[in-house]
């Protein structure tokens, strides 16, 4: 799709706006915000592509809002957002002509697919092909990605933050990748930092070495364990990421069909795979992401 899609935010919450500017302009979004009704009803005239209502603003709501863009542009697709507890409303809103609604928080990649979702059932009769990985991967610039070189311990903070909302307000949030890309120190890629590689990294060797029976109940007794994970974490902290990495994830062209990636998940027994385009790393696929295409797909 290279038409640059044209969104009308409409929310009375200015971190919400602002939050939600900045993420969907990354993905490659045209952002046109408003405050208020009155005002998203002048912001028609910038000819936005689809339209975002909060349902719940004071003075004109999304309801109302929704009846006079209807009356102004029948041809705009609106998607609601409501909050859990006012789901009923957000079914009428589906009565009046909206498009769809999601519940608050909705995660970004949802939101994202909703939006492109609209757009193409307003603005493209023939039927949409499939989408290919680049359209739901999640691009480079959103994943954390360290340099091998730095030590386990500068890396804890960036780790910690990929299990974290990347950006998150009440009612928005960006899923959490749960791993840290790494590259050596000319950018390419090397490995994939996670949990389950720290874990692996501070288990000393003569645990996993053979060793006779009779050692069976000293290994797991209260004084053989004491102090062990600390002192091995200690260790393991002034230590280059490159000795505690995984080994990088498989790679798939950004061009390529949904069902190949999903294979390649399941059949390398991998959770992400790295998306290259002409030989350039620019993105991350996850099994979330297919999800959330999987969702989208039937609810079409």
């Amino acid at each position: 799709m290279n038409h640059v899609i044209k969104v009308l935010m409409v929310d009375d919450e200015e971190r919400f706006r602002e939050t939600t500017q900045k993420i969907l302009e990354g993905r490659g979004f045209q952002m046109i915000l408003a405050a208020s009704g009155p005002e998203a009803l002048t912001k028609l005239n910038e000819n936005p592509d689809v339209a975002i209502l909060d349902i719940k603003m004071p003075g004109m709501d999304g309801h109302e809002l929704l009846e006079k863009i209807r009356d102004q542009n029948p041809d705009l697709p609106v998607i609601m957002l409501t909050g859990h507890g006012a789901l009923p409303s957000a079914r009428k809103a589906l009565v009046k002509g909206a498009f769809d609604y999601l519940t608050k928080p909705c995660d970004i990649a949802l939101l994202s697919s909703k939006i492109r979702d609209a757009y193409q059932q307003a603005h493209i009769t023939a039927p949409a092909e499939e989408k290919q990985v680049a359209a739901v991967m999640v691009p480079i610039e959103e994943y954390t990605v360290l340099r091998s070189d730095l030590t386990i311990r500068e890396a804890l903070g960036a780790l910690k933050d990929s299990f974290s909302s990347k950006i998150a307000t009440s009612r928005l949030m960006e899923t959490g990748h749960r791993s840290v890309l790494v590259t050596d120190e000319d950018g390419v890629l090397a490995g994939l930092l996670t949990i389950r590689g720290l874990l692996e990294a501070i288990m000393p060797s003569y645990l996993t070495a053979p060793k006779p029976s009779t050692a069976d109940a000293l290994q797991y007794s209260p004084m053989f364990w004491s102090n062990m994970f600390s002192t091995q974490i200690r260790q393991l902290g002034e230590k280059q990421i490159k000795t505690a990495m995984s080994p990088a994830p498989f790679t798939i062209d950004a061009t390529a069909n949904l069902m190949e990636a999903a294979y390649m998940m399941l059949e390398k027994n991998d959770r992400r795979l790295a998306v290259l385009s002409k030989g350039v790393l620019v993105g991350v696929i996850r099994e979330q992401d297919l999800f959330f295409e999987m969702e989208r797909i039937l609810n079409s």
